[in-house]
């Protein structure tokens, strides 16, 4: 078996289990290595790789908790060669320990529940290289995006909207599909969780948890850039006005 190269969601949970052990290694025959090998070779990431016994085996958790553990800055001896993944993932635990811990919980809950597994493919829950860096990882945005196309909920959505006596249009760009193009983009909308999995945790969607989006702003809402896919509305609206203050002329 080729190589495999561990992902994001993959260091997100091994290097929680470190930051839990005190950014200490762990060894093969801990319980909890061998917890972390059943889980990984779990996920639906990587085909039909588990199949290969050396899969995620203690053996390779084991040596990935010694990357992570030594590219701790306060480790005192040499580091291995984990890789910038592991290195980035080390540097944004750092940077925020607690919302580090909470995105490798909710992923955890997810895969608990078995919701994880059942959420197929979405296409763009990866960047357009195919890859992800988001703090998330690429199975809570991947049950993001299949809970946000589901027709049932986004129906409720609407309803609840139109009960509020408010218009059906993009919260962040206002764009309104009826006004625009008449009978044709009526109720033509889509929806958006407010709050990321990675910190509201993998839980039912409630309405009030969700957005209304056009499309263009949907995807720049979950558009992987400098390590965020994840943004609200206000988040949005603000950056176009930063580039609209940008594009701006000088005043004569």
């Amino acid at each position: 078996m080729g190589q495999i190269s561990w992902v994001r969601d993959e260091l997100l949970l091994a290097c929680a289990l470190v930051m839990e052990n005190d950014w200490h290694e762990l060894r093969q025959n801990d319980l909890r290595v061998l917890e972390l090998s059943d889980l990984l070779r779990s996920l639906p990431l990587h085909g039909n790789a588990a199949a290969d016994s050396r899969f995620r085996s203690q053996n390779s958790v084991s040596r990935k908790t010694t990357d992570i553990a030594t590219a701790h800055p306060d480790h005192a001896g040499g580091a291995t060669k984990g890789g910038r993944p592991t290195q980035r993932v080390v540097a944004d635990f750092l940077a925020d320990p607690q919302g580090m811990l909470a995105a490798a919980h909710a992923l955890r809950a997810g895969i608990a529940s078995g919701e994880l597994h059942d959420a197929p493919v979405q296409p763009d829950e990866v960047d357009e290289d195919g890859k992800t860096s988001a703090r998330e990882g690429r199975l809570l945005v991947r049950l993001a995006l299949h809970r946000e196309r589901d027709r049932g909920l986004r129906n409720r959505k609407i309803q609840q909207v139109r009960k509020l006596n408010e218009p059906i249009r993009c919260e962040a760009c206002r764009f309104d599909f009826g006004a625009t193009y008449g009978p044709l983009g009526a109720d033509y909308i889509e929806v958006h969780h407010v709050t990321p999995l990675h910190v509201s945790g993998p839980s039912e969607t409630r309405l009030e948890d969700l957005a209304l989006l056009c499309a263009n702003c949907h995807r720049m809402c979950h558009r992987n850039y400098a390590g965020e896919a994840w943004r609200t509305p206000d988040d949005l609206r603000e950056k176009m006005r930063a580039a609209a203050r940008h594009a701006a002329p000088p005043a004569s």
